[in-house]
């Protein structure tokens, strides 16, 4: 039977769903075309060579798979191609339904499961790899900062988007730290959280932990044991993934034909970051629309019609490549993960096979004894 509360959560779902989509709508039908017509943006990427389209899709690919490793990182058990599934799998839900960011969850840890891996393993991964996410959306901002002063005066804007990223940047690290340094700390964090997710857990029609301080202390140790030993391996594949997805954005406007004079790559640097930034929270899938309206009105300020329109065409391409490829890809990947595991997981050790010589038999202690035929003889020449 449903609950009461079932209808109003349905409806907050299904409201949550249109105004999503609605402004989605809103910015590809009014906001973007006010910078730039479809059919100026669709001139400009014609006018695209072929070592242009090159450099763009091999940039996107290097930037798709560099996420991968940043799994592998964080879960040294898994193999490059289950990193790859679960990517994909992953993001094709999470870029086509409204706050698809928790089914996403689901799909990673069905996958991750079935591969063998524990949930206080997969908890540990979730934990671990979105706090280093945030930690480098809120460090972006003020390393774009710096890079962008040695090119032009920042924007007022960018100015507050880093100075709210440096203290919330602080605030995150302050208290990962002391959650991982401080015993206390961590429980009395538990006490704190005893109620909130025990309330979230009844919601989620979920056995809510007999004790949140227990389990955050079993994740502080299981964090420092796999920070002291991956830590920079962590930090170092989770910065490049980053960088390499900005490049593909910089790979873009290059593309289009934008120089360095009418959009330096400090200020895509800056804008990017930005945007990173603004998009954190899940109001639109994969941050639809948002990300482009943002991309478009920080990179094409100050320009005039025709820059207006490259910087259009050439943040659509952007988000094409980018966003668009892991939703078949994902499918394909979820499709092969159920119907074709062998393809995936890792194959089982393999039986050792004794060679031993002809007529000659072990028996279960370890011992051999000769055939039948061999004892025949024995007992024919005693007598």
């Amino acid at each position: 039977m449903s609950t009461p509360a079932e209808p109003r959560r349905r409806s907050r779902k299904i409201l949550r769903a249109v105004l999503s989509v609605a402004l989605v709508g809103a910015i590809f039908g009014f906001a973007l075309p006010h910078f730039a017509s479809y059919h100026s943006v669709w001139d400009s990427l014609r006018a695209m060579t072929g070592l242009q389209v090159a450099l763009v899709a091999g940039t996107a690919v290097i930037s798709m798979a560099s996420v991968w490793f940043v799994i592998c990182a964080v879960l040294p058990s898994i193999r490059l191609r289950q990193a790859a599934v679960v990517n994909l799998g992953s993001n094709s839900v999470a870029n086509t339904l409204p706050a698809g960011g928790a089914l996403a969850m689901g799909v990673s840890w069905a996958m991750l499961s079935s591969w063998g891996v524990s949930t206080a393993d997969y908890v540990l991964y979730t934990l671990v790899s979105g706090v280093w996410n945030v930690l480098a959306r809120l460090g972006l901002p003020v390393l774009a900062l710096l890079v962008l002063l040695t090119a032009t005066r920042p924007d007022a804007l960018l100015v507050a988007a880093a100075a709210v990223g440096l203290a919330l940047l602080v605030a995150v690290a302050a208290g990962f730290g002391l959650l991982l340094r401080s015993e206390s700390f961590a429980a009395r964090a538990g006490r704190l959280l005893q109620r909130p997710v025990g309330a979230c857990c009844r919601l989620a029609r979920r056995t809510p932990p007999a004790s949140v301080a227990d389990s955050l202390t079993g994740f502080r140790n299981r964090a420092s044991e796999l920070l002291a030993a991956r830590s920079w391996r962590i930090s170092v594949t989770t910065v490049a993934s980053q960088l390499a997805l900005w490049l593909v954005l910089l790979a873009c406007l290059r593309g289009v034909g934008l120089s360095q004079a009418q959009v330096p790559w400090q200020t895509s640097l800056a804008a990017f970051a930005f945007v990173r930034l603004l998009t954190a929270l899940p109001i639109t899938p994969g941050g639809l629309g948002l990300t482009e309206l943002g991309l478009v009105t920080i990179l094409a300020a100050g320009g005039d019609h025709r820059i207006s329109s490259q910087v259009t065409a050439a943040v659509l391409l952007y988000r094409a490549v980018t966003y668009l490829p892991p939703i078949p890809l994902g499918a394909v990947a979820c499709l092969a993960w159920r119907h074709t595991p062998w393809l995936i997981r890792r194959r089982p050790p393999q039986p050792v096979t004794l060679v031993q010589p002809a007529g000659i038999t072990v028996r279960p202690g370890g011992e051999s004894e000769a055939s039948s035929s061999e004892d025949d003889f024995r007992r024919t020449s005693a007598a």
